[in-house]
């Protein structure tokens, strides 16, 4: 119980890599709000956690100030606390620079970078009252630290997401809050399943050929990184005793990216 009575704040936890901490999570004895722009999918989420007192659904589109705001207040106000925040939402869209849509690019940049300013800003308040401290976690991906083609806004905001941790791991030291980013590999959720026929039509190949060739090729062993490999790291972050570890980011990449 690493996590007991500890409240985290999940941001995109209906589905994925989300859904797979806030379950890690509340294993280990944390209260867990399960924020996402799918409001139906949160509450279900949340019941199936524990229901009232354990657990907590509410709607967040992350881009929106009062939306954030709101469900920020709400957790506080159910939890009285917060000690955990994972800034996990994020979508992908994948396209050739020169022909990317400004107003998607606005979108993606925004629901990764704002989103996690927001939701960043909301919890730094409320930790930094209590007095007691917490953990900040980013859920970056390989592609803070290495750029792929038809990714250009993606690369750019997990990139970003490095500079906001270290930032927050300094600002927030002497209130003993500490912030570390997730830097995983490719994870077979319903994102990257998304991405292997968009980069197959824009790539010419096959989809077997987008996995074996762009996906894993750098990988020692052809393997995905596992929705559970995510969330025990999270737990991780989560629970590290001390601030020693903080303004740091851990690559989940099957040796994909070794440092």
């Amino acid at each position: 119980m690493r996590l007991k009575d500890k409240v985290a704040v999940i941001t995109g936890a209906a589905s994925g890599i989300g859904k797979e901490i806030a379950r890690t999570f509340a294993r280990e004895g944390a209260k867990v709000v399960i924020a996402d722009l799918d409001q139906k999918g949160a509450e279900a989420m949340a019941a199936e956690l524990g229901g009232a007192g354990r657990a907590l659904g509410v709607a967040m589109d992350v881009t929106s100030e009062a939306q954030v705001e709101a469900g920020m207040a709400k957790a506080i106000a159910t939890f009285r606390r917060l000690d955990i925040l994972v800034s996990n939402a994020g979508i992908q869209i994948v396209s050739p620079l020169e022909d990317f849509p400004f107003d998607k690019w606005k979108q993606l940049l925004a629901i990764h970078l704002d989103g996690a300013f927001l939701t960043t800003r909301a919890a730094l308040r409320q930790m930094y009252s209590q007095g007691t401290g917490g953990s900040i976690i980013y859920m970056g991906s390989i592609h803070s630290k290495e750029a792929s083609v038809l990714k250009a806004p993606y690369v750019t905001a997990k990139h970003g997401l490095l500079g906001l941790a270290k930032t927050v791991a300094k600002e927030g030291a002497k209130h003993g809050v500490r912030a570390n980013v997730i830097c995983p590999g490719f994870v077979r959720t319903p994102l990257v399943e998304k991405q292997i026929p968009e980069q197959a039509k824009a790539l010419g190949i096959s989809e077997e050929a987008v996995i074996k060739q762009v996906m894993l090729k750098d990988t020692v062993d052809g393997e995905f990184t596992t929705v559970e490999d995510v969330a025990e790291t999270a737990l991780f972050f989560a629970a590290f005793a001390t601030n020693v570890l903080t303004g740091q980011s851990l690559t989940l990449t099957h040796g994909w990216r070794m440092e």
